[in-house]
């Protein structure tokens, strides 16, 4: 069998040889403690995506048109992307949840040229204005605001058998990915066809996974690769853009009834059902791997998720990023035969050994562009720097931003392409990869520099400690260093806060933080509700300090 260069093109071989496999399950509502849904095979989804695609050509769209694509996930969401893909056009996936101003400012920049969106999303584009100036056409799933633009089923009335798939090349331009923009303005990061292709390999290997298991995935992209994977996909109800709020109880009912074989969710979501699944004794047999991706996993969340996996089961925490998925993985069983004591002992969070496929280099830390890999320093041995891949998967571009492009990548001689992470970290002997923070975190002090997973590992780990964040205070290039901390319900602050002085004071690297704050709930990102918006909460602290000192002593104080 030829290599795949369209990844649609996996979706047709799996309708050619497991032509009335189920490809989706679709629960509708639950009746008596069991859920009603509508299915289709691969052969109905890839005739439906097949007439989609015949009915976008018959509209005379050209290969490398940019679509925006807002539907959230649903036959249409499947049918719809692959459609896509198959007469060469570009989507453009923007997450619903960055909120208003990010969202314009993206559709802005990608200047997409047509509009397929959920009514919602054609109402919020008309009434703000977004993609306004570049959108010709727009297409509705479900009724068209005021009869404008096409309809979705206007794509179906062609024949399929007209369709003539446009020649598409592996570094052809498939997609633009825009980042979670948890650290900064969401980037629109540019996927060539070898990019999705290379990602379904490495998936396959590195996990095992294969044809006829059954995958219940909460974050709608990563769904994208069960039918390239040849997996029947439970979509659950759920808003996709508040994982950490979805039902526990819906999502452990699922995976019973369907027999789920494969779960991929946030660290946040993890959290929310592995405190559900410890509270009411159940466990999850059929799971044979749990995937957490997003942010680092608390060893308490994996260890609750092991107690509910079967034996031969595991929860995996890859990790990557949009620019490079993935990068490297470990095992939950590996995690607690040492590196979750690593992280409660201030080392950061390990987060595996890197594929085969993909080599790593940690060089040392600047915030300057470095155009060949040759200009670089690489760190010395245990020393923390920037994390760097080379690899399959890894991105060359961001979408008209050069400035972003150039400081995160480089070339090494042969004109391979390396990825700065932004992330900080480490390897150890035994060639195990350590997550130290992102380097627009870190806090430099005074007297030195210190790193947001290193010192939020020990403080977590206290009794009491739900989540907590280093963050730096003031404006100057020194900051002043605050840890702020989100109680577990029902903890005394007071109590909780010495606790965590107490534990800061017994290290050196750790023993200068004399700052630690209270906060109900940490804010988080949108699209993982897991990685803790930092930048927004320093602003806090300077603030919140500020007015300390400006008060006045009272009482003696």
């Amino acid at each position: 069998m030829t290599e795949l260069v369209n990844i649609a093109e996996a979706l047709t071989r799996q309708a050619r040889s497991q032509p009335d496999a189920v490809a989706l399950i679709l629960p509708t509502r639950r009746i008596d403690g069991r859920w009603a849904d509508r299915r289709y095979s691969y052969r109905q989804l890839d005739d439906l995506s097949d007439r989609l695609a015949a009915g976008l050509q018959a509209q005379g769209y050209p290969p490398g048109t940019r679509v925006a694509f807002m539907v959230p996930p649903s036959l249409e969401f499947f049918a719809l992307f692959f459609a896509l893909f198959k007469a060469g056009l570009v989507p453009v996936l923007v997450d619903p949840g960055i909120g208003l101003k990010p969202l314009k400012a993206c559709l802005g920049e990608a200047r997409p040229e047509v509009f397929i969106g959920i009514t919602r999303a054609q109402l919020a584009r008309m009434l703000l204005g977004w993609g306004r100036g570049s959108i010709k056409q727009t297409v509705t799933v479900g009724p068209r605001p005021f009869g404008q633009g096409l309809r979705y089923r206007d794509l179906l009335g062609g024949n399929a058998t007209d369709f003539r798939p446009p020649e598409v090349r592996p570094d052809d331009m498939a997609a633009i990915l825009f980042t979670s923009g948890s650290t900064g303005i969401p980037k629109g990061v540019v996927y060539r066809h070898r990019h999705f292709v290379a990602q379904v390999r490495l998936m396959r290997e590195t996990f095992g996974m294969s044809p006829g298991e059954v995958d219940l995935p909460t974050f709608p992209p990563f769904a994208l690769f069960d039918p390239a994977l040849g997996m029947t996909t439970v979509i659950p109800k759920m808003d996709f853009t508040r994982p950490a709020r979805a039902d526990p109880d819906m999502l452990e009912s699922m995976i019973r009834q369907y027999a789920v074989t494969n779960l991929f969710g946030s660290p946040a979501l993890m959290n929310t059902l592995s405190r559900h699944l410890e509270a009411h004794d159940l466990t999850l047999p059929t799971i044979r791997r749990a995937l957490s991706a997003g942010a680092p996993v608390s060893p308490r969340v994996v260890e609750r998720m092991l107690a509910a996996l079967a034996p031969h089961a595991d929860l995996h925490t890859p990790y990557g990023a949009t620019e490079c998925l993935p990068v490297a993985t470990i095992s939950g069983r590996e995690l607690l035969d040492g590196p979750s004591d690593g992280n409660r002992n201030g080392q950061g969070v390990c987060v595996g050994r890197p594929l085969a496929a993909n080599t790593i280099r940690i060089i040392r830390i600047t915030d300057r562009p470095i155009e060949k890999l040759s200009d670089s320093s690489r760190a010395g041995k245990d020393e923390i720097g920037e994390i760097c891949v080379s690899g399959p998967t890894v991105t060359d571009a961001y979408w008209q931003r050069e400035a972003q492009t150039r400081l995160a990548k480089m070339t090494d001689e042969d004109g391979t392409v390396w990825h700065r992470m932004g992330d900080l970290g480490w390897m150890d002997d035994d060639g195990r990869l350590w997550y130290c923070g992102r380097k627009s975190e870190r806090v430099i002090t005074e007297t030195g520099t210190l790193f947001t997973e290193c010192v939020e590992g020990r403080v977590n780990a206290i009794h009491g400690v739900a989540r907590s964040a280093l963050v730096g205070a003031g404006d100057g290039e020194r900051k002043r260093p605050v840890v702020i901390v989100e109680p577990e319900p029902g903890m005394r602050i007071d109590a909780l806060v010495a606790s965590v002085r107490d534990q800061l004071e017994m290290h050196a690297a750790t023993a200068g933080i004399r700052d630690v704050l209270t906060y109900r709930e940490l804010p988080t990102d949108i699209r993982h509700n897991a990685k803790i918006r930092r930048p927004w909460l320093a602003a806090w602290a300077t603030a919140r300090l500020g007015r300390k000192r400006a008060a006045k002593p009272r009482n003696g104080e």
